[in-house]
């Protein structure tokens, strides 16, 4: 039936230690902090910036989970949490994990003819990586 929506069951949230330790073994980059995980991206500049910020726009839209992004020149912070959920859900942790993905993937650090930004030339460099 066209328009109906499918109830969907409540989603388990995490205790803050519970939160701590997943991010610690799955996700080591990322924080808890009051209430949210966080991480930031350090870029080269104001285009890397914008062009994270839009891969991790079109991420959060594809998966229907939307985190808060907080943009300077040189860093994309990004938040996420469950608001449906009221918590810290595995849609945060899931989301965040594929974030961390493409954020991080680095096509000069594989085999392929993909060879990646040159990061030695401030003109092409593109994020900060870990």
């Amino acid at each position: 039936m066209s328009g109906t929506k499918i109830p969907r069951p409540k989603l388990k949230t995490y205790a803050e230690t519970e939160v701590s330790a997943r991010l610690k073994a799955e996700l080591p980059h990322w924080s808890y902090d009051n209430g949210l995980i966080c991480r930031t991206y350090k870029t080269h500049g104001w285009k890397s910036t914008s062009m994270l910020a839009g891969a991790i726009a079109h991420l959060a839209e594809t998966a229907w989970h939307h985190p808060d992004l907080h943009l300077s020149y040189s860093s994309v912070k990004v938040t996420l949490s469950d608001h449906e959920a009221k918590g810290i859900s595995d849609k945060d942790f899931t989301l965040a994990a594929m974030i961390e993905k493409v954020a991080q993937w680095q096509p000069g650090k594989e085999e392929g003819p993909l060879e990646g930004t040159p990061q030695d030339d401030p003109r092409y460099a593109y994020l900060k990586y870990d």
